[in-house]
């Protein structure tokens, strides 16, 4: 994994940032561990989170986070994704990488991933066997339902030091829901619902209701940070795992692989650009509140309309994980050694590279609500 580097260790002054720090990690398997490589050199920073939201890995890397003591955050990603690892099927790799990425893509399918998920047998009897509604998968999480176990410390994670909010999909409504340990008490279930994504895991159980992988509704969930109540000036990472824009494909390999981003980008790019809108008037309403006559104010009328306005600022910092060589559409199965190596450095140096410019420094438009911070300048940088 990612070793840390002297510009990162550089402490950042907690005082000087814009508000709470938010980390949104999107869903994506194997391409998780790139938001491993994210925290860590936020961590090495100082830059510790106060809210971090996930759906599918990105709620198992969260509730890492959240369930571990801040000296050991990194150390626990690390021995997740070290047990991630798929062994190659000779013992070790061979001169071919493009043979070891297909053995491996195919061992993962056939006996699934050590800690994380093994084969149903049941689940290839016929389409119409009765599995029952927790167990209709291809295969079962019981193995993540022990990693977590072990990892995370779900007494800590629940003290509310580091809030953690996991998104899942209500199977019987079709309608996303957060689970936030500021609310309630989360446990194992939690996690595991936020990353049961049908049909390859059943779906999870919580109070009598059950529930799939939050991503097949809102993969990458930053409209919690929007629409919390009381919102709060924040500095929100948005760790983006499929990349939205790409080229025209022209194989059927290039179709598939593009279908997958298109399909697990989600709407991030048509939320920011409504969030944008919505604070920007909320900005106006509180401009236009201070030019009114006080006899104007004191209306309950008045006082409902202006009660909308708003001066919260949202930075919005997002970090796109790159393409790596040889991806295809099944780069979120690729837990090879390589894969994850790659993934997590990726985020580590993109990471330090908007770190070092601190993009959320200078002089903004005062009716701007949310201050988009483009990717594509981190990517770039990361890559000289």
């Amino acid at each position: 994994m990612a070793e840390g580097g002297e510009t990162t260790r550089a402490m950042i002054d907690r005082s000087k940032l814009p508000g709470q720090v938010v980390l949104v990690l999107q869903g994506g398997g194997a391409l998780g561990a790139y938001q491993a490589g994210v925290y860590q050199a936020l961590s090495e920073a100082g830059v510790e989170p106060d809210w971090v939201i996930g759906t599918s890995i990105g709620a198992i890397n969260a509730a890492l986070i959240a369930g571990s003591p801040v000296q050991q955050r990194t150390a626990r990603l690390r021995e997740f994704w070290m047990r991630m690892h798929a062994r190659p099927i000779w013992g070790h790799p061979t001169a071919c990488p493009e043979l070891d990425d297909r053995l491996s893509y195919w061992t993962t399918l056939m006996h699934g991933i050590r800690g994380f998920f093994t084969p149903n047998a049941l689940a290839h009897a016929g389409d119409m066997f009765a599995l029952g509604a927790e167990q209709a998968g291809y295969y079962t999480t019981a193995p993540l339902r022990e990693t977590l176990k072990e990892l995370v410390d779900f007494d800590l994670l629940n003290k509310g030091d580091l809030r953690l909010t996991v998104g899942a999909a209500h199977v019987r409504t079709s309608r996303m829901r957060y689970f936030d340990s500021r609310d309630g008490v989360l446990d194992v279930r939690h996690i595991l619902a936020s990353g049961a994504l049908p049909p390859a895991f059943p779906a999870v159980r919580i109070d009598g209701e059950l529930y799939w992988d939050g991503g097949i509704l809102s993969n990458t969930p930053t409209e919690v940070v929007f629409d919390d109540n009381p919102r709060r000036n924040s500095l929100i990472f948005a760790v983006n795992l499929w990349n939205p824009d790409g080229p025209e494909p022209a194989t059927m390999a290039e179709v598939f692989n593009r279908h997958k981003d298109v399909q697990y980008a989600s709407r991030m790019g048509s939320q920011i650009a409504r969030q944008e809108q919505i604070h920007r008037l909320r900005h106006i309403i509180k401009e236009l509140a201070g030019r009114l006559p006080q006899q104007a104010i004191d209306d309950p009328a008045v006082r409902e309309l202006v009660s909308y306005g708003c001066q919260t600022r949202m930075h919005v910092v997002q970090l796109l994980a790159p393409q790596l060589e040889r991806e295809s559409h099944a780069k979120d199965v690729d837990f090879t050694e390589r894969g994850i190596t790659a993934r997590w450095s990726a985020g580590y140096q993109q990471t330090r590279s908007v770190l070092q410019r601190m993009p959320w420094m200078g002089e903004f438009d005062p009716l701007a609500g949310v201050v988009l911070h483009d990717p594509d300048v981190a990517t770039a940088a990361a890559a000289e």
